[in-house]
């Protein structure tokens, strides 16, 4: 299993080891989103930031298409299936995301991919982002809904 966190509100304001744990999950802006495997060390990591961010688990379909439209590589070219076959294992980018949701691969599989992917503002805008998603706000943990937030924000 494999979590998305996107990050939904700035650090501006923010105590130094929130802004130090976001910079070590490779957020730095708003709407970007980095794919972590579900370890011990790196649910901590969420849970301290938890505030700002908005987390759960992802599936295949939508992580075929988030790297389909968003993946990129080093000099901020396209990820296509052509690149992965090329130089990887996989035969796809649908084969590569697969292997990912499953713990088979980690992005440093495929060449010069960078980590994190860079998303547009949500379709109909965020929900309030200083409530958490079971308060009918923005943030914290998703589980499975994530995938709509993702949708939302391709």
């Amino acid at each position: 299993m494999i979590f998305a966190v996107v990050q939904i509100r700035g650090t501006v304001k923010t105590r130094r080891e929130i802004k130090d744990t976001l910079k070590m999950l490779r957020l730095h802006h708003i709407n970007h989103c980095v794919l972590i495997p579900n370890t011990p060390e790196y649910l901590g990591m969420i849970r301290k930031v938890k505030d700002f961010v908005a987390y759960g688990e992802v599936d295949e379909g939508t992580l075929t298409t988030l790297l389909q439209t968003r993946g990129r590589l080093m000099g901020n070219v396209r990820l296509t299936d052509d690149y992965v076959k090329a130089n990887t294992r996989f035969g796809s980018i649908a084969e590569f995301a697969r292997a990912l949701c499953h713990g088979e691969a980690s992005f440093g599989d495929v060449p010069n991919l960078k980590p994190v992917l860079r998303l547009h503002p949500p379709r109909k805008g965020h929900f309030p982002i200083k409530r958490t998603f079971g308060q009918g706000g923005a943030l914290g943990y998703y589980g499975d809904e994530i995938n709509q937030l993702l949708y939302r924000m391709r």
